[in-house]
């Protein structure tokens, strides 16, 4: 079993902390108890390297560990998790800005990079989901003025 990434927004780092404290299994699990929670389980697609390659090839540049800007906002335990991080609002308007005829291309190109590919390179369309996933909540956190977070836990 490898680790866990929820994304979820939310109004400010004290939001996102209530609601990691107040649903034990993340924000998901959150909202299966019925609380409105908007989130996506991007499953093993960490922020900074893989949503990275990501935020680079929209922004048309090379990734580096520094192009996705993370603070650890929480931890239940440093050593063994959960943990919960916020994005900087720079990913989340690159997210934001990924227009629908983007996609595909975009797609062919994430699921050629390293950390995806370790069996050969994915078919072009089978991360498009999760592109239009992550594209969705980056325009939902940007037109209602949220920050994006990322829960992980092992």
């Amino acid at each position: 079993m490898g680790v866990l990434y929820d994304y979820f927004r939310a109004e400010d780092d004290a939001a996102a902390v209530r609601l990691v404290e107040d649903f034990e299994g993340g924000p998901l699990a959150a909202g299966h108890g019925g609380a409105a929670v908007d989130a996506v389980d991007l499953k093993g697609i960490e922020p900074t390297v893989i949503l990275g390659q990501l935020v680079g090839f929209v922004r048309e540049v090379n990734w580096t560990a520094s192009l996705v800007d993370t603070e650890l906002v929480w931890s239940e335990d440093e050593q063994e998790g959960p943990w919960l991080m916020s994005l900087d609002r720079a990913t989340r308007d690159t997210l934001a800005s990924i227009a629908t005829p983007q996609m595909p291309e975009l797609s062919a190109r994430w699921g050629r990079v390293e950390e995806l590919a370790r069996s050969g390179p994915l078919p072009d369309d089978e991360m498009l989901p999760v592109i239009e996933e992550v594209t969705a909540l980056a325009q939902r956190a940007r037109d209602a003025g949220e920050d994006l977070y990322c829960w992980c836990s092992l």
